[in-house]
């Protein structure tokens, strides 16, 4: 079982396509579950082919699972053959405007290739922007949780110190009177 996780932006697009080294006796799968454990796609015993394309409404973490099991043999010489058997996994992961089909928009629409590539670049120029846009929320959003913690870690410190000096100054008054008591000092 192999697994992979990547964070997904919302209103971002995500396609890609894998391919799995064929070998005797061996069934792939795949399952693509989103954060909330719901399954957007799953395939039982294909060797190559495309993950579908999903347009996520929200932010959410993808888990892509391939699983390669082995059919069942009744001779113990098939059995370990089989698990000497090494298999790659090809896996090509495209995102926002990586994964749109331009050539499809511009048959549809009935577009020019100069019009097709201005709207590719038009894309591209928004999400730029919005890449942008989302990094400077982060920034604030780690700037706000920067400064709380530093208060939080001034107002300790200013505790630990006056915490330390009220035991020290506790600490000076009952060895003294100890000493009087026991009559070592006057």
């Amino acid at each position: 079982m192999k697994c992979l996780k990547e964070e997904v932006q919302a209103n971002v697009l995500l396609a890609g396509e894998y391919e799995v080294s064929l070998a005797p006796a061996v069934k792939t799968e795949y399952v693509v579950k989103d954060s909330k454990g719901d399954i957007l796609s799953k395939k039982d015993d294909i060797p190559h082919g495309k993950i579908l394309k999903f347009h996520l409404s929200q932010k959410l973490m993808i888990h892509l699972r391939f699983v390669l099991w082995h059919m069942p043999y009744n001779h113990l010489f098939q059995a370990v053959y089989i698990k000497q058997i090494k298999q790659e996994i090809y896996l090509i992961t495209k995102r926002g405007i990586e994964a749109k089909n331009y050539e499809g928009i511009g048959e549809a629409a009935k577009l020019k290739p100069s019009e097709v590539e201005l709207k590719r670049l038009e894309d591209l120029s928004e999400a730029i922007v919005q890449d942008f846009a989302r990094m400077r929320k982060n920034e604030e959003e780690m700037r706000d949780t920067n400064e709380a913690t530093n208060t939080r870690v001034l107002y300790f410190s200013i505790f630990s110190m006056c915490w330390l000096l009220g035991l020290s100054i506790w600490q000076v008054l009952y060895l003294r009177r100890f000493f009087k008591a026991k009559k070592l000092i006057e």
